[in-house]
């Protein structure tokens, strides 16, 4: 279990009991704190268990994890290139004087 598991469920569980705290005693800032801090904790935990599975996945296939991590990297360069690309407008550039190279 990876930590960021352990300290999802812990807020999760924290939350919960200050929803019902919030509910018993009928303060609705509370209840609604409790609930934030009950959706925080179930975000972390799942954070910790992709985290987990990323970790053993890459721990069994490197040569995978390696490929894909190469594609995921020249397509932000293939994005980057472009977007810069097109940013750029040649049509307000002054004219050229003498050879152009």
């Amino acid at each position: 279990m990876d930590t960021d598991e352990i300290k999802g469920v812990t807020n999760e569980t924290i939350g919960k009991v200050q929803d019902v705290v919030g509910s018993v005693a009928g303060d609705a800032g509370v209840q609604l704190a409790g609930k934030a801090k009950e959706l925080g904790g179930k975000a972390q935990e799942i954070y910790g268990q992709a985290t987990d599975q990323l970790r053993q996945t890459t721990t069994e296939n490197p040569l995978i994890a390696l490929a894909v991590a190469g594609l995921a990297g020249f397509l932000l360069g293939a994005l980057f290139k472009s977007a810069s690309r097109d940013s750029v407008d040649y049509d307000d550039a002054p004219p050229t004087r003498g050879r152009r190279y």
